[in-house]
């Protein structure tokens, strides 16, 4: 009987703890994996990434954009001169080419190359018309640097050689005594120099203008000399600036064309020689000045 009820005893504490299993929630995961997760650092969201950074940033309403301004330009204005015009007609050929005419193509030519090598150009005539020789050294001397270049065409000489000039002056003025030295409206001293002697300080630069292009004229064109010369152009007298004449030779050929064909290698060669001597945005004062430069 003991036994009976030992054995009922052991029942019924077997069925209460399968009872109390039972009461228990059904996990999906196992307890020693939850465990090993509550182990594990908490995972922490990465910070939200800056958008890219955008070639130009829009300034805020509140700011003003900052504005770069351009380097000063300081290359050398070429002045180009087409002489003679309007009822002066220069040398005229026996079948037609007339100076006039000829040397406004090839003044065009010339502005159109120093054009596209960046140098600013102003003519002194890009019309029929004739202005004084005054007026055409003015358009010079109202840049502080300046190159003047003057076009010619010659009645007489080989065909299809050229040659460069420049003026001669025999020796310096010298210059008056003066207490006071004018000022402009820009608070620059005003150099007064007699409008006849414009070329006179300038004469070293525009020879060695005059030479070095001549060097390039005689590879140019067969037969031109080989050393530039000295003659007294009349529109170079009065160029504050280095001043230089170019001839090609001549109105007298049988065939004008044989004249235009020369106005591309011509521009050509005029402007290599001043790239090389002064090229687009140098100083005033480099190679060619004054008193020719060193």
């Amino acid at each position: 009987m003991l036994f009976i009820m030992l054995r009922w005893s052991s029942m019924l504490r077997a069925a209460a703890l399968s009872i109390a299993i039972a009461a228990i929630p059904f996990a999906a995961t196992p307890v020693c994996a939850q465990q090993d997760q509550s182990q594990q650092p908490a995972q922490v969201a990465p910070p939200p990434q800056a958008p890219p950074a955008t070639p130009l940033q829009q300034p805020a309403p509140n700011q003003t954009p900052a504005v770069s301004q351009p380097p000063a330009r300081l290359s050398p204005v070429i002045v180009i001169n087409a002489s003679h015009g309007g009822t002066d007609n220069g040398a005229r050929g026996p079948n037609g080419p007339v100076e006039k005419d000829v040397v406004l193509i090839f003044a065009r030519m010339a502005r159109s190359e120093f054009e596209r090598q960046g140098y600013r150009v102003v003519m002194t005539r890009n019309d029929d018309s004739n202005p004084s020789y005054e007026d055409r050294a003015a358009v010079a001397n109202a840049y502080r640097d300046a190159i003047f270049i003057s076009f010619h065409v010659s009645s007489t000489g080989q065909i299809g050689t050229a040659r460069a000039y420049s003026y001669p002056v025999s020796a310096p003025i010298a210059a008056a005594n003066q207490t006071e030295v004018p000022v402009g409206p820009t608070g620059r001293p005003i150099s007064l120099i007699p409008w006849e002697t414009g070329q006179q300080s300038y004469v070293q630069a525009s020879h060695r203008l005059a030479d070095a292009l001549q060097s390039t004229l005689a590879l140019r064109f067969n037969g031109s000399p080989k050393v530039s010369a000295q003659f007294a152009v009349r529109e170079l007298r009065s160029v504050a600036a280095p001043a230089i004449a170019v001839e090609v030779s001549s109105v007298s050929t049988e065939d004008p064309n044989s004249l235009l064909v020369m106005g591309a290698p011509l521009a050509f060669s005029i402007v290599r020689t001043v790239v090389a001597l002064r090229p687009p945005g140098s100083s005033p004062n480099a190679s060619l000045g004054p008193t020719g430069g060193k």
